[in-house]
């Protein structure tokens, strides 16, 4: 059908200043390059190596095991996903980083307290933050270790540090069954202990950012009779 978009996208690296592309459907390819276990055979559309796909100019033999060190499609394929760049139009790139910025400012709500308070910071702070800032986002970066950046930049505007907190709990005996199933999914366990009584002394590590949602989801296992403490450790 004439006009019709392609239903691929182009992938490239350079190697040793020579540029190769390669054809890849789009939705996969963005998912294997944010480190999902996708079959490479369902992100290639072509099983091809280019100098220059638009002008249908194939990469030779030579030439490519000379850049890869092998001739193995797959191979090829996988590293210029890792390592190279991946065609994109405003609107995909907009949407990539827009979804990685929400990465980033939850990773940072849930890791972050004011350690001038000890308290969790809420989003909508940290996303002003990022706008004041000008905090740049890559859409194909990890969005923990973005975090870690965003956090060192927004610490110039206000109180803010990454940190964990050590939460020790009683827990009545009638629901310290449930309570132990729980606590394993809130956080590292570090401690669980049954007292003579039924009752369950536990202690878990948690971000720090994440105690107020952890302690109401403890009270809501016990009723509001959980006896909790909370302790930010660094």
């Amino acid at each position: 059908m004439p006009g019709k978009k392609p239903d691929y996208i182009i992938a490239w690296m350079e190697v040793k200043g020579k540029r190769f592309e390669i054809l890849v459907r789009p939705d996969p390819a963005f998912r294997f390059k944010e480190g999902e276990k996708v079959d490479i055979d369902d992100v290639l559309w072509t099983d091809t190596i280019y100098r220059d796909s638009r002008k249908a100019l194939k990469a030779s033999p030579n030439e490519v095991k000379a850049a890869f060190g092998t001739l193995d499609v797959r191979k090829i394929a996988e590293k210029i996903l890792r390592e190279g760049s991946i065609q994109l139009t405003e609107e995909q790139r907009r949407k990539l980083i827009e979804a990685k910025k929400k990465q980033i400012i939850t990773f940072i709500a849930r890791n972050a307290i004011d350690p001038k308070t000890g308290r969790p910071i809420p989003e909508t702070r940290i996303e002003t933050a990022f706008e004041q800032l000008r905090i740049s986002v890559d859409p194909f970066k990890d969005a923990e270790s973005q975090a870690i950046e965003a956090v060192r930049q927004i610490a110039r505007l206000m109180p803010i540090k990454l940190a964990k907190a050590l939460v020790r709990v009683v827990i009545p005996p009638q629901f310290s069954g449930r309570a132990y199933r729980e606590l394993a999914r809130l956080g590292n366990l570090l401690k669980a202990e049954w007292k003579n009584d039924g009752s369950l002394v536990a202690e878990l590590e948690i971000p720090a950012g994440s105690q107020v949602e952890v302690v109401q989801r403890i009270q809501s296992i016990a009723k509001g009779q959980a006896r909790v403490d909370v302790r930010v450790v660094k």
